[in-house]
């Protein structure tokens, strides 16, 4: 079942993230792309803390797909270090799981 992931990043308006949804699934390296937000994050940055608005986009995809998922996210963001977080999705539904393989492109 680790063939699946769910890739989360955060982008500073709801247009970058609209804009990487889009991209994600236009390319098919996605099946879907959720954007939740506004919504607040608190971290250290270059030894200072910081508080943000930000959105985040949730992408449903396959694992070998990653690398060139990380690569369309990057070209695009516009953070000097974006989060990049793949998570393995361990269950889901029969139904859902063909649905995401048949929407994105085959790993080869």
């Amino acid at each position: 079942m680790n063939e699946y992931i769910q890739i989360s990043t955060t982008v500073a308006t709801e247009e970058e993230a609209g804009a990487i949804a889009r991209l994600l699934v236009e390319k098919r390296l996605a099946a879907c792309v959720q954007v939740i937000g506004p919504l607040t994050s608190h971290y250290r940055w270059q030894g200072k803390i910081e508080m943000a608005g930000e959105y985040l986009c949730l992408a449903k995809s396959r694992a070998a797909l990653y690398p060139e998922i990380e690569a369309a996210i990057k070209a695009i963001h516009a953070y000097e270090l974006p989060e990049l977080i793949a998570t393995p999705i361990i269950a889901g539904s029969k139904e859902y799981l063909a649905w995401l393989a048949a929407e994105v492109k085959e790993d080869f």
